[in-house]
């Protein structure tokens, strides 16, 4: 690990702290050798009208997904995008974004599912940031690097995702987390993108909002156990939502956090299965 983890006390309360940084760790440490920093937000144009300083931006949706397949972007394009970025397999990765770290999630998810060794996550994301007045910036890095692909050990991935073929065989072996509204999970949004409406047979409706305070940090410890006092740590979890990014956060919360060790993310989520044929639905 490059550089030295965040040593702020509240973080000693989650199970990997060091999965987190604090915006005042993050303002000290700016501009330190093999420090990079992603913003990587929902609405995109706010990285236009100012950044943390050194920032780079990773639009989710035109440089993490491949267009053709509807898959996340593969392991030589994820390489490719790191060099184009700056990005090395060495440096610490601090990944922030807007609405409670959403679509940085998301993003620091991929990351982990191709291996980048120390990737972590600013704890209030660009809320925070912006609500302590810290400095920002209009500034726009091109610093390139090369060869972050060909510098990839052999990684599996296979803890952090779960397919669609696997996960319907496995629905009566898994505890399945919904990370949908209430109107989404009992059907009663008819949201024309879905060509059904529903939930996967025995998924539990949660929200991310119980594990996060207004500000868009995570919550204390205990409230975190509390929030999720009535599922099975242990259990083989599978979270999904529409699009995958409130997945991610769910996931976060889980591994990270509370500590969970065997949680997988079903990226294709809602957008596959409410449009596949033949998929078991309950309403």
């Amino acid at each position: 690990m490059g550089i030295p983890e965040d040593p702020s006390q509240h973080l000693q309360q989650y199970a990997h702290p060091n999965a987190l940084v604090t915006s005042a760790w993050l303002g000290a440490k700016l501009g330190t050798p093999g420090l990079k920093v992603v913003e990587s937000d929902e609405e995109r144009q706010l990285y236009d009208i100012g950044h943390i300083p050194t920032a780079v931006r990773i639009n989710w949706a035109t440089e993490l997904g491949d267009p053709t397949t509807r898959d996340i972007i593969s392991a030589e394009q994820f390489g490719a995008l790191m060099d184009s970025k700056g990005i090395s397999r060495d440096d610490t990765v601090v990944i922030y974004g807007d609405q409670s770290n959403k679509w940085a999630l998301y993003t620091l998810w991929i990351f982990e599912h191709y291996g980048h060794p120390d990737v972590r996550l600013l704890d209030g994301g660009r809320d925070a940031w912006m609500q302590e007045e810290k400095e920002t910036s209009y500034d726009v890095p091109f610093n390139t690097t090369s060869g972050y692909a060909t510098s990839m050990a052999p990684h599996n991935p296979s803890h952090l995702r779960i397919f669609v073929d696997e996960f319907k065989q496995k629905l009566d072996q898994l505890q399945i987390l919904d990370l949908r509204t209430p109107e989404d999970f009992t059907g009663l949004n008819q949201d024309p993108r879905w060509a059904r409406h529903g939930h996967i047979p025995g998924a539990i409706n949660h929200s991310i909002g119980s594990s996060l305070f207004p500000n868009s940090r995570f919550r204390q410890i205990e409230e975190l156990r509390e929030a999720h006092a009535h599922l099975d740590p242990t259990a083989p979890t599978v979270v999904y939502c529409n699009d995958a990014a409130t997945a991610a956060q769910q996931w976060f919360v889980l591994t990270h956090l509370l500590g969970w060790e065997d949680v997988r993310v079903y990226d294709g989520s809602w957008v596959e299965w409410g449009n596949m044929m033949r998929m078991p639905i309950t309403r």
